[in-house]
């Protein structure tokens, strides 16, 4: 994906670009990153770290996670998470998903990148294909051709895809689960299957980080892996 200069969002020579071994974060201004992986992966708190690596480093961040991120996309989160909505199909989620998504793609990520920011996402297509997908049994052909009206041409310069076994999984999953959470180990199975399926068709889109040891570990390893990767 062609995107403005890195100089747009950050300074790389400035001192608050922070420490001189994060420098290279400079690299990530313009780039669309997904930060993606089953419920209890451990995704949510490596976002929430590189985030703060990445903005005390002084580079611009959008910050997005789906469903939601715009008063839309937050109204259909609501939807789609209540326990009470019952046993809506998969594909009723999916085109759900992809409403949301649209409108994310629209009123913020596309509007961040043109103005040579780093977009950081909680979950993109990659999460439609392992959870409505794989998990639920739509094709793979229905989910992208619906993605391509939704999203255009724009993807994704790196998926992170966050692994850990179920009994890790299980184990972080905490409070009242909602109700994608609520679904059995079968489920829950085929989905992380189908991220990791996923990274085998697209190995240069998607890498797997191994997300069962703790988070500092997996922290470095993030690291090193979109430093390899985008910098």
């Amino acid at each position: 994906m062609t995107t403005p200069s890195a100089e747009a969002a950050i300074d790389a020579s400035s001192p608050e670009t922070g420490p001189t071994e994060h420098a290279w974060l400079a690299s990530l201004g313009g780039r669309f990153v997904v930060f993606d992986g089953p419920d209890g992966s451990g995704k949510s708190t490596q976002f929430a770290r590189f985030l703060d690596l990445c903005r005390g480093a002084g580079l611009t961040v959008c910050d997005v996670r789906e469903p939601g991120g715009t008063a839309i996309g937050e109204n259909i989160r609501r939807i789609l998470l209540d326990k009470s909505a019952g046993d809506m199909s998969a594909r009723c989620e999916m085109l759900l998903y992809m409403a949301s998504r649209a409108q994310l793609v629209e009123e913020r990520i596309r509007p961040a990148l043109a103005r040579g920011e780093l977009v950081l996402a909680d979950r993109f297509v990659s999460s439609t294909l392992a959870y409505q997908g794989a998990g639920g049994g739509l094709s793979r052909e229905d989910i992208e051709n619906v993605a391509r009206a939704a999203c255009e041409d724009l993807r994704p310069d790196l998926v992170v895809i966050f692994d850990a076994d179920e009994e890790t999984a299980a184990a972080r999953v905490s409070g009242e689960p909602d109700r994608i959470e609520s679904r059995d180990a079968r489920y829950r199975a085929r989905v992380r299957e189908g991220y990791l399926e996923q990274a085998r068709r697209d190995p240069e889109g998607c890498v797997v980080i191994d997300a069962a040891p703790p988070a500092d570990v997996v922290a470095d390893e993030l690291l090193e892996t979109i430093r390899q990767r985008l910098a």
